[in-house]
């Protein structure tokens, strides 16, 4: 069996957009027919940049080779052009390649993914979702509102989530970390109150940050969050930085999450080795796909640390997420992002019930893709999956984030 042809799919959510302004999935089809999907997150290019990256490293890499040879493939892709070295956008192409590659292989088995990287561990995944506007919500209004966030917030309780992610201390600026303001404080402040007085204790707060902060700032908001107890204090700071994050960690009694923008073990082992995180959170469709995010999720076995794969993509890269969470025994949570039109494209074939999942059975990633809605949706405008602004941030007359794709995209 051999690896022969590669369609990509560019998708657009329709508004308001919750998932990113597009998905971007490659289908793999073998010598002997069979089809698999995948999905890479995000890119720092447009999507027919990323498009001819994809096609790139699949013709170079990846084209004639049997789908089983895994690892082989990585260490081509991650050592091409004499690098051995992460990179965003070539593991981003790389990673939705691979989980297509799985997909192939369960399909070839007659086996789910889960069962060929270690077995079925949990039976089902603890699911945790943004908070998003319910029907009768000004969405403009929402992110800024703690009323509205609570109101949401009980929502999803009685659906029977047990997690539920919100951040309203933007803005996320490409000028690096700043100081929050102290209306983003105030603000987070007040939405934690309502949201906590909201669900007592049947959930659990997650504060997300995008590493808009400097050290001193984060710690700063962290220390003033602290009387309500959120289980992940989420990117404090960008990124790039670990050693200054674990000053953030060790400085705050809120555990915290990174790795939503980083990518393969190598980035991922120094946060656990300087202690600058405890709950990871790679994205499978950039962290170097199923298993390199498995090798990931050993490592932070090791240091007692557990993973929350993230989920600000289409419904592919929450499957491969839900197959890898089933194999191993340090997952704490999976995101989730549930509307009609993510369920649609993979026409229910896995379903968020009463908070948890339960891992697919069928083979490969147990999806079915829709091609023709796929086809349907195309995305066709000028501006990247996430965009950071320009503006700094507002000491004067505060912040607003508005949760993903911004309402001036539709």
């Amino acid at each position: 069996m051999k690896l022969q042809d590669l369609e990509i799919f560019v998708v657009a959510p329709p508004a308001p957009g919750w998932g990113g302004r597009y998905w971007i999935i490659p289908k793999l089809t073998t010598d002997t027919g069979i089809v698999g999907y995948g999905e890479c997150y995000a890119s720092s290019v447009g999507p027919e940049a990323m498009r001819a990256v994809i096609e790139d490293v699949f013709a170079r890499h990846m084209q004639g080779e049997n789908p089983e040879n895994i690892e082989l493939m990585f260490r081509r892709v991650y050592s091409s052009g004499f690098t051995q070295r992460p990179d965003l956008t070539v593991m981003g192409a790389f990673s939705g390649l691979e989980i297509a590659c799985w997909d192939i292989l369960g399909k070839d088995r007659d086996r789910p993914v889960h069962a060929l990287i270690g077995g079925k561990m949990n039976d089902r995944i603890r699911a945790y979702t943004y908070l998003y506007p319910l029907p009768h919500h000004d969405i403009a209004a929402f992110w800024t509102v703690p009323e509205m966030q609570a109101e949401s917030a009980a929502a999803r309780v009685a659906e029977g989530y047990t997690a539920m992610k919100f951040d309203p201390a933007g803005p996320y600026t490409m000028r690096g970390g700043h100081m929050p303001a102290m209306t983003d404080i105030d603000l987070s402040v007040r939405m934690c109150a309502a949201i906590r007085d909201a669900v007592g204790t049947r959930a659990d707060l997650l504060f997300g940050t995008h590493g808009q902060f400097t050290t001193a700032g984060a710690i700063r908001l962290g220390q003033a969050l602290e009387p309500y107890s959120p289980l992940w204090f989420e990117e404090p700071i960008p990124p790039d930085n670990i050693h200054e994050m674990a000053k953030v960690a060790a400085a705050t009694g809120i555990p915290v999450a990174t790795g939503e923008r980083l990518t393969t073990k190598a980035e991922f082992a120094p946060v656990l080795r300087s202690g600058a995180a405890t709950i990871l959170q790679p994205a499978l469709g950039r962290s170097g796909g199923i298993w390199e995010t498995k090798k990931i999720a050993i490592l932070a076995e090791a240091y007692n640390a557990q993973m929350a794969p993230h989920l600000y993509a289409g419904p592919v890269e929450w499957a491969a997420n839900i197959h890898l969470a089933a194999s191993i025994p340090n997952i704490l949570m999976a995101e989730t992002i549930e509307t009609p039109f993510h369920d649609a494209l993979i026409k229910s074939s896995i379903t968020v019930e009463a908070g948890y999942i339960t891992p697919p059975t069928a083979p490969g990633l147990g999806i079915d893709f829709d091609e023709d809605l796929a086809r349907a949706n195309p995305y066709t405008g000028p501006g990247l999956h996430l965009e950071m602004r320009d503006e700094p941030c507002d000491y004067t007359n505060g912040n607003a984030f508005e949760g993903g794709a911004p309402s001036s995209d539709f």
